[in-house]
């Protein structure tokens, strides 16, 4: 067996994810871990940040926390020998002393989502975020780590463009991290997974229902005025990201 294809996507919250992970988890040759440093995360928060996440005490008992324990994994043999493994990370969950060479192990990408929309269904659960907390911070510099040591960018999907073309976006996707497109990413099952996150009730509620990504529908809903300045930043990084925005076709 040669290495597997170790895919990570790299999203913020509130972001289509989790309909991702479903897409690629219903490949018959792909195994699929989701969001697997989330207890570290947890770990380095102060007891009233940590408490602002739904089933906290649930993530920290069923992760490792520290991230040198679950790197070694992401960076090892795939599940069950899968030739494809899809790693959903949540870019905050990056915490500043972490080292960032063991990602060049893995395709890198980068999911983003326009950050107002973002922002206010983030806010429903979370209602004061920093743009740390929506993750662009993270992703940007990660995504410059990646291209300065592979003298190119990596792949940067919109998640807008996905659910306007999900076959012709997933299809210019798995192009460029190297592996065929199976139609099988297109449609998936209802319900929960045996991969899902101790989380997933608190979160996942829209994706247990789906069968495959739904169209596109703008919201038009207002951010609140305290949060205006963390609009203007994630703005400006999105905006940085999706300078690079993989195309369909």
């Amino acid at each position: 067996m040669g290495e597997p294809v170790r895919i990570a996507m790299w999203s913020g919250p509130r972001n289509i994810s989790t309909a991702l992970m479903r897409s690629w988890g219903s490949r018959p040759d792909c195994a699929v871990s989701d969001e697997p440093l989330y207890a570290h995360y947890l770990s380095t928060l102060t007891p009233a940040a940590r408490n602002e996440h739904p089933g906290a005490d649930d993530v920290l008992a069923s992760q490792a926390r520290d991230w040198r324990e679950v790197v070694s994994v992401l960076t090892g043999p795939s599940p069950s020998g899968n030739p494809v493994w899809y790693q959903k990370h949540m870019a905050h969950h990056l915490t500043p002393g972490m080292d960032r060479g063991w990602t060049l192990a893995l395709a890198n990408v980068f999911l983003i989502r326009e950050p107002r929309e973002m922002i206010t269904s983030f806010i429903k659960v979370i209602p004061d975020p920093t743009p740390e907390d929506l993750g662009l911070p993270q992703q940007v510099g990660l995504f410059e780590f990646v291209r300065a040591r592979m003298d190119e960018a990596p792949p940067v999907i919109d998640s807008r463009d996905v659910l306007e073309d999900p076959r012709g976006m997933l299809g210019a996707l798995c192009e460029r991290v190297g592996v065929a497109f199976d139609e099988s990413m297109l449609r998936w099952a209802p319900g929960p997974r045996p991969e899902d996150g101790v989380w997933a009730p608190h979160w996942y509620a829209s994706v247990y229902e789906s069968t495959g990504f739904a169209p596109y529908r703008a919201k038009d809903e207002d951010i609140p005025r305290h949060l205006s300045g963390v609009l203007e930043s994630c703005r400006g990084l999105y905006d940085e990201l999706a300078r690079h925005r993989l195309r369909a076709g």
